[in-house]
């Protein structure tokens, strides 16, 4: 395990980048992939042992030459998301819907497909998806239908792709970048609200994901799970 190449898409903040962490503390080579040039510069500073690429995962046009020229490795881990699609069934944009599957459901798609060439057959491919796809939360249909499509691919991919394993996380309220929409105040009042619903008694944080991750790739009898590493909030919810 420890000659293996991890690719981790969307690697360069939250649980991506956590995930990078703990597979090169476990020995493994990783590749980090990220839209935003700048930012990825500085996720490589603070994991000088990984390798780093520009890849936006919505141009679907670039990703066949992007992944062939990275050349073959064992794993695909598939960080990245949206926030759009929150908000009342009643009253939420339709075009917020769509955006949302624009920007987590066909990027996740069309990674998976480009990357298929390159992944090594016994290796794998772990979609992170959320709890939201699993739990019943008002104000979540949009955002919650996005991220059930990306789960249902994994039980269907782990049969079509053996004996490539195929694995997915679906994460609970992570203490990550993706909550910077709100103000500091708010977010950490949000937090706090979670906090008290959850069996665990906090909210989670992007080492608690890449932990799960980590798990689903090093342990070759795992496919077709979908882990909830939410701390039991879709109990609570």
């Amino acid at each position: 395990m420890s000659s293996q190449h991890v690719v981790i898409v969307g690697g360069s903040s939250g649980i991506g980048l956590a995930t990078a962490r703990q597979l090169l503390g476990a020995g493994l080579n990783v590749t980090i992939a990220g839209r935003n040039a700048q930012r990825l510069d500085e996720a490589l500073r603070s994991v000088p042992q990984a390798k780093g690429i520009v890849m936006d995962a919505a141009k679907t046009e670039t990703l066949n030459e992007i992944f062939s020229g990275l050349g073959m490795f064992d794993h695909l881990v598939l960080a990245f998301g949206s926030g759009k699609g929150l908000g009342p069934f009643a009253s939420v944009s339709l075009g917020e819907v769509r955006q949302s599957f624009e920007e987590k459901v066909f990027p996740q798609f069309a990674v998976a497909q480009a990357a298929l060439p390159s992944l090594s057959k016994h290796g794998s491919i772990t979609f992170i998806s959320s709890v939201s796809a699993h739990a019943a939360m008002p104000r979540t249909a949009g955002i919650s239908a996005a991220n059930a499509a990306v789960a249902t691919l994994v039980p269907i991919l782990a049969v079509e792709l053996l004996p490539l394993r195929v694995n997915g996380v679906s994460p609970g309220v992570i203490d990550t970048p993706w909550w910077d929409f709100l103000p500091a105040e708010q977010r950490q009042t949000v937090f706090a609200e979670y906090a008290g619903k959850t069996p665990v008694g906090r909210v989670g944080t992007p080492d608690d994901v890449a932990k799960a991750v980590t798990f689903l790739i090093t342990d070759d009898f795992m496919s077709g799970h979908v882990l909830l590493c939410d701390g039991g909030l879709r109990w609570a919810s």
